[in-house]
């Protein structure tokens, strides 16, 4: 198996994102450093940093040149990042010194890789946003579809109260959109221009400094912070924890999935299921089993970046490669817990017979609060609540019930004829509406 299932020919469709890992890859880095040095030189040269007619033609040849990843990968394990090697192949490939000695002018390595980043992160972000939205109308319509199918609760893994699947499915939307919220801070924090030079303090453009990065931010669409951020990782470690904190958020989907379709419940299927190599008669939850293992992953790589983020003086080769070795792979991950989410969200089935039986074994135990309650309207509720509990030891599946038990014994008191669903349609239907979805 390779190091990252994205590069993996065989796990690729399990773990990886083809979307998200496309703007992962060597070409796409490239390319994206690319588009700022062209970029750099085409401010520089409006602003008469250097000659226009030199500006005009980096910028030109910055979008036609090809350059070979692999020839490049000597020089970058010698100098630690892969900049040196490209300017030196793009001088090259341009075959016109006279422009070419006045690209990358007074900009560092970190400059072009980071804005290089920031562009493509926007595009991740882009399509994530775009997925939130889909999953978010997809778990809407699911709720609005069961608001009222009763099934019951559970806390520690005990039978609790009913509720309905409609409700569960709510908890599940209801965080997805605090995220997709949470995604416009971060996607503005991270969507910066770099450029800042050796140290940070642009003195190799002098007074121009600041203007070369305000136009460079406007021709790139990015914001310029005004200083540099070198050093400064917590654009970085919030968009990290960002996608911890959603993924933690689907892998709750995924444990709950795994739950409803374990064999005796049975309260959820899941069409298009895994199947085992021996054994004929199962169908694996292997959609939400990877929900919750990627989690669990980005999870613990979260803890890398936020370690990275102890970054000594002004740059820190050992925290920056930390940030490169874990953050592609957060990014992928995160982008196949998502798509995985809404495709799972279209294929849920649930089976009222198999909640009902769940819901109600015989023994009417599910609605012993219920029956504490409705008897505290008739005696003080610490005698109603000691009766009922006495009253539960009694009660069996099959018989007799526990609200028969509680009807015998107080014969005037007015019972509930079904389970009491408490807020939970109106709530399934409240998080429908909230997305879309009547």
């Amino acid at each position: 198996m390779p190091a990252s299932p994205a590069d993996s020919a065989l796990y690729r469709g399990l773990f990886s994102d083809d979307e998200t890992a496309a703007l992962f890859t060597d070409s796409a880095e490239i390319r994206a450093m690319l588009l700022v040095e062209g970029t750099l030189a085409r401010v520089q040269g409006h602003l008469g940093l250097i000659p226009e007619t030199a500006a005009a033609f980096i910028d030109r040849s910055a979008r036609e040149v090809q350059i070979d990843p692999a020839a490049m990968a000597a020089e970058t394990a010698v100098n630690g990042v892969p900049v040196p090697a490209l300017v030196a192949a793009f001088r090259k490939a341009m075959e016109a010194p006279d422009h070419a000695r006045y690209l990358h002018w007074g900009a560092t390595s970190q400059d072009i890789m980071e804005t290089g980043q920031a562009l493509r992160l926007r595009r991740v972000m882009a399509l994530w946003d775009a997925r939130l939205e889909a999953l978010s109308r997809a778990l809407g319509r699911l709720a609005a579809a069961h608001a009222d199918l009763p099934m019951a609760a559970r806390t520690y893994g005990q039978v609790a109260t009913p509720t309905s699947f409609g409700a569960v499915v709510a908890s599940w939307g209801h965080p997805i959109l605090r995220h997709r919220a949470r995604l416009v801070a971060v996607r503005d924090d991270l969507a910066a221009v770099s450029l800042s030079g050796a140290a940070g303090t642009l003195s190799a453009m002098g007074a121009e400094g600041p203007a070369v990065r305000a136009a460079l931010a406007m021709a790139l669409g990015l914001s310029d912070p005004g200083h540099s951020w070198h050093a400064e990782r917590d654009r970085i470690g919030a968009f990290s924890a960002w996608m911890a904190g959603l993924t933690a958020s689907l892998g709750k989907m995924g444990e709950d999935l795994i739950l409803f379709t374990q064999s005796g419940m049975g309260e959820v299927a899941i069409s298009g299921a895994g199947s085992s190599s021996t054994m004929p008669q199962k169908q694996n939850p292997v959609g939400p089993s990877v929900l919750v293992a990627v989690a669990r992953q980005v999870i613990a790589l979260d803890g890398v970046i936020q370690n990275a983020g102890l970054h000594r003086q002004q740059r820190d080769g050992a925290a920056w490669f930390a940030e490169w070795l874990t953050l592609p792979q957060i990014c992928i991950l995160t982008g196949r817990a998502l798509a995985l989410a809404l495709d799972l969200a279209q294929r849920i089935q649930p089976d009222p017979q198999a909640m009902a039986r769940q819901l109600d074994d015989g023994s009417g135990l599910i609605r012993a609060e219920e029956m504490t309650f409705a008897l505290s309207r008739h005696i003080p509720r610490p005698e109603a609540q000691a009766k009922v509990k006495e009253l539960c030891k009694q009660a069996k599946p099959g018989g007799p019930s526990l609200v028969a038990l509680v009807a015998e014994e107080f014969p005037a008191a007015v019972l509930p004829a079904s389970p009491n669903l408490g807020t939970a349609p109106d709530e399934a239907r409240a998080f429908a509406a909230s997305v879309g979805v009547v």
